[in-house]
């Protein structure tokens, strides 16, 4: 049985630069080489992390259909989602489903809530009456720990940010979705709301079967709730496996780097350590080598052969790493992290 949505070797490029006035066309790599697959009776917690511009969202929008990439095919139940006839788009769009960063976006402020409520229960289907339809609404809000009385009737511009958040995650939980894929989820609200928006995510994991893609910068948060962590670089994964492995034992230089850069408690401590700083003060003017390790220039254990693209190697059974520190480690097969993190039910 095909995995139920799967992404094989996507990459995307942007072009942009002078070509309306004759000038050269620049390229920008926001995607490399990068593959996944979700299996849909075999749920999953998987965050995709890194610093801003690292390619995460391009990621999360190729995986839900919505950006076609450059080079490589995202499969839903083993069909190209470009291909998907209007049948198959109805199942996959009612199968994987998105909660996105600003929670206000996704709302028509001229609209009660109720309406991001109604609609996809009309649109799918998913009730015979207006008081079914009113049940599974009532239901899905008391899940993510609202009270309906108090939301519905509403508009946006009443509730607060952690509230509309949580009316985003109902309007998913309403279809019934095998995967839910979270871009930044909350980013946007604060910090006290943060824990409980998580911990609602992370019972839907856990008591509905849902499987979870969690885009986020925030190497704390991940650690709180997933299972799996991929590390993404400029495009390309530096490191992946459990995250309980890479997040307290990083492997990675790049990995090292973001871990080091988490604030701790400590009055005057350093946040980076100082040979990584060092390392990008002296090849700021460096030739860029693109073809090759794209974290060689700022990598204080670079080596002339980072010249060239290291392969994921795979450094124990629930661990893959990409770079040549590891070469005498076997090389994973295919670039499937999918393979890594099965490890775990092994």
């Amino acid at each position: 049985m095909p995995p139920l949505l799967e992404a094989r070797n996507i990459r995307k490029v942007y072009h942009g630069g002078g070509q309306l006035f004759g000038g050269e066309v620049s390229e920008t790599v926001a995607c490399n080489d990068f593959s996944l697959s979700i299996d849909a009776d075999n749920p999953t917690f998987t965050t995709i992390a890194g610093e801003s511009g690292s390619g995460k969202t391009t990621i999360a929008r190729m995986l839900l259909g919505v950006l076609d990439p450059s080079g490589g095919e995202v499969l839903y139940q083993g069909q190209d989602v470009r291909d998907l006839k209007k049948d198959g788009q109805q199942r996959f769009r009612q199968d994987v489903q998105a909660i996105f960063q600003d929670p206000f976006e996704v709302y028509n402020p001229f609209y009660k809530i109720d309406h991001i409520l109604t609609t996809p229960i009309y649109k799918f289907g998913l009730a015979a009456s207006k008081t079914e339809a009113y049940e599974k609404i009532q239901e899905a809000l008391r899940t993510v720990g609202l009270r309906p009385e108090e939301t519905l009737g509403r508009y946006p511009h009443q509730l607060s940010g952690g509230q509309r958040q949580r009316i985003t995650i109902a309007r998913a939980l309403l279809l019934k979705p095998k995967l839910i894929i979270a871009d930044e989820p909350v980013s946007m609200v604060d910090a006290s709301l943060r824990a409980t928006i998580l911990a609602g995510l992370h019972t839907l994991y856990k008591d509905f079967g849902i499987s979870f893609i969690y885009i986020t910068h925030d190497l704390t948060t991940a650690y709180q709730v997933s299972e799996n962590i991929i590390i993404l670089f400029h495009g390309a994964v530096a490191e992946a496996g459990s995250t309980e492995k890479v997040i307290k034992d990083p492997q990675h230089p790049y990995t090292r780097e973001l871990i080091q850069s988490i604030p701790v408690p400590v009055p005057g401590s350093g946040w980076i350590e100082e040979d990584i700083e060092e390392k990008e003060v002296e090849d700021l003017d460096a030739e860029v080598h693109t073809s090759g390790c794209p974290y060689a220039l700022r990598c204080p254990a670079a080596m002339d052969k980072c010249q060239e693209p290291p392969p994921f190697f795979r450094t124990e059974g629930e661990r893959a790493v990409s770079c040549f520190l590891y070469e005498e480690s076997p090389v994973l097969q295919g670039n499937d992290l999918h393979e890594v993190f099965r490890e775990r039910d092994r």
